[in-house]
């Protein structure tokens, strides 16, 4: 009785069921309809109302970190951290934050930490190895860059813009065969893509 009790509790949180606040609006649901300010300012109440509301830090930064206002996310996801130091939502929303803010470092440790405990179908894990890709391309590590960007196109294999920049990172390390095949997959989704074109242009020619 008592796994079956703790398997609900962890079903439950993992749904992370978000209550509307007072006013009757949702702070997720704002947050999938793009409106981003409105959402904030519903999670700002909701923790002058109660400062322990782990979920509405989650959203909050969420919302924070699509408003491009990196520096209050990252603020933040330090506050809900210091309450929820395991709360992998807020360690991968951490780590974009710190991402945007050319924190490369930080953001690493915080991407490495969400993957190693996050279950395979998290999800954000595809996000969280896109970053990690991205890091290592700029650190030119293209290798690493690779390993990751490839799991995260087979966690999101529908964004044409994830395969372009594993073809860019293969296309750097010389494993031009590679990198062709990725810009193929970009434009099969994207046929008008202009980096998976220049891409493969480039590629042909050292194949050649």
């Amino acid at each position: 009785m008592k796994k079956v009790v703790i398997a609900l509790f962890l079903i439950v949180s993992s749904i992370s069921v978000f209550a509307q606040n007072s006013s009757g609006q949702d702070a997720l649901v704002l947050y999938h309809n793009a409106k981003y300010k409105e959402s904030i300012q519903i999670c700002e109440n909701e923790l002058a109302e109660n400062p322990n509301r782990i979920d509405s830090y989650v959203v909050m930064c969420w919302s924070l970190v699509k408003n491009k206002q990196y520096a209050e996310a990252e603020q933040r996801a330090a506050e809900g951290l210091a309450k929820s130091p395991y709360d992998l939502r807020l360690i991968e929303i951490s780590g974009e934050a710190k991402y945007y803010l050319g924190k490369n470092q930080g953001a690493m440790e915080q991407f490495q930490k969400y993957v190693a405990n996050a279950p395979e179908s998290g999800p954000r894990v595809g996000v969280a190895y896109y970053y990690m890709g991205e890091i290592f391309i700029k650190e030119a590590k293209y290798q690493h860059a690779d390993i990751s960007l490839s799991v995260a196109v087979k966690k999101e294999p529908l964004l044409d813009s994830w395969w372009s920049r594993l073809g860019y990172a293969r296309e750097m390390a010389g494993n031009y065969f590679e990198a062709a095949n990725a810009y193929d997959e970009a434009l099969k989704l994207n046929s008008s893509s202009y980096d998976a074109t220049r891409g493969r242009e480039r590629v042909t020619s050292k194949i050649q």
